[in-house]
């Protein structure tokens, strides 16, 4: 079996890696990872005929099979996952990692965005946040790249301290603390812990931390960690924002804000929300010496995309699609942003919020209550566990599943109205907009 470090030599002859034989690119390296329906080590034959350079496999009978092409290893995962520290281990540029319950991936590529206009820079791509996807985006770094944007999801404790070992921060971003995955991190204390780990590998390597000094929560994490680590290793230094004076001006449909020189900057995305997310990013572009004026633009040029925040107009209807996933932080945050935006008639179509486990009736419950102050003009849900919601809702239209939500949609059309769309992404509720 080869060693990480033997491993890495064949990897240098590789193009790139690849973990499906559909997106095989000529001379990488194919990985047969494992799944809870299939087994990667049977579709190496199939990689190597497709162009891959080498199979990395973990059964023994199969490498047998053509051990010029197969490299074997005890465990395809562990040898990704060994491999990408191996190579992250070979650069020296900065690395930014972040996680959060809301809002990673819009701030990841805002980050991505503003740090572009000064350094060649490498971001996660789409939503390859986990303990596979960091790897992959570890292994597509190379000696051209100045700056490195890396996005840490996970729905349990333990995970970001693994992409950290992996990754190896060199500075690190929390975007907030929220209700997401509660039934994997067991609760809301849960993810405080979980997403505190990235906050504990930066104290005790001695890195750097980037904090919204005007969120309560990440603010005490950070004291709770300088009192833990008082005698050890501590954060090299904390970067608390806004610093200078950035005013947000308007929140919908879209965010301008008036930055230190008193310009007005008018950006693609809308709510409060995404105002914080334009914060880190801006901060993160003055830490590393991106002049404002490239910045602003950098921010005010990003157009969201992959039902993230999405402004769509269909005819007379404005639709704020914002699909790509929900949780009660995030969706409370939606709805009120749209409560607060000025529109002749108001329609919402929300769907489920999935992994809160023993709390999705009281936090769907919850949410049909919200709903309720706000003040809809239509509202329209979609899926098992919005029923908790109509307890507040008597008037709502409610629809188990997408087939009758389509339906629906199309026997009553509607013409000059704003529309939120939103839900978990289990629901992929962005197919409700071609019906509209």
């Amino acid at each position: 079996m080869l060693s990480t470090e033997q491993l890495y030599h064949k990897f240098l002859e590789c193009t790139g890696v690849s973990i499906d034989t559909r997106r095989i690119t000529p001379n990488c390296l194919f990985v047969a990872l494992k799944g809870a329906n299939f087994d990667g080590n049977q579709f190496a034959e199939q990689a190597i005929a497709s162009g891959a350079k080498y199979a990395l496999v973990d059964d023994e009978v199969v490498a047998t099979q053509n051990p010029a092409r197969y490299l074997l290893v005890s465990d395809c995962l562990t040898a990704l996952q060994d491999l990408a520290r191996h190579h992250r281990q070979t650069f020296t540029f900065p690395v930014i990692a972040l996680t959060g319950s809301n809002g990673k991936t819009t701030t990841k590529e805002l980050i991505a965005a503003v740090l572009s206009k000064k350094y060649r820079t490498y971001a996660t791509v789409g939503n390859l946040n986990n303990h596979i996807g960091v790897p992959l985006t570890l292994l597509s770094l190379n000696e051209q790249c100045e700056m490195a944007v890396v996005e840490m999801g996970a729905n349990h404790q333990k995970e970001i301290e693994l992409l950290c070992s992996i990754a190896q921060p060199t500075h690190g971003l929390i975007t907030n603390v929220g209700k997401a995955h509660l039934e994997g991190f067991g609760g809301i204390e849960g993810v405080r812990k979980g997403k505190g780990e990235l906050y504990d590998f930066l104290a005790q390597h001695a890195k750097t931390v980037f904090i919204n000094s005007r969120d309560t929560t990440l603010t005490a994490m950070y004291r709770e960690r300088l009192k833990t680590l008082r005698s050890e290793t501590t954060f090299a230094e904390a970067i608390f924002y806004p610093g200078d004076p950035v005013e947000l001006v308007q929140e919908s449909p879209v965010v301008i804000y008036r930055d230190v020189t008193g310009h007005d900057v008018t950006t693609h995305l809308p709510g409060r929300y995404n105002f914080d997310n334009m914060l880190a990013a801006l901060a993160i572009g003055q830490y590393f010496g991106v002049s404002p004026e490239d910045a602003n633009r950098a921010v005010a040029d990003y157009t969201p995309t992959n039902n993230r925040s999405q402004v769509i107009v269909k005819g007379s209807n404005t639709v704020l699609l914002d699909a790509y996933n929900a949780n009660p932080s995030s969706m409370a945050a939606a709805i009120r942003q749209f409560a607060a935006t000025p529109a002749r008639r108001k329609v919402v179509i929300l769907g489920d919020m999935y992994e809160l486990g023993d709390e999705s009736e009281a936090e769907h419950a919850a949410l049909g209550k919200l709903i309720a102050d706000s003040n809809f003009d239509l509202v329209i849900l979609a899926g098992k566990d919005m029923k908790y919601a109509l307890a507040h809702l008597p008037n709502a239209y409610y629809f188990p599943d997408k087939f009758s939500l389509h339906n629906w949609i199309m026997d009553n059309p509607m013409t000059d109205t704003h529309i939120l769309i939103k839900g978990s992404r289990g629901m992929s509720l962005e197919t409700v907009v071609q019906f509209i």
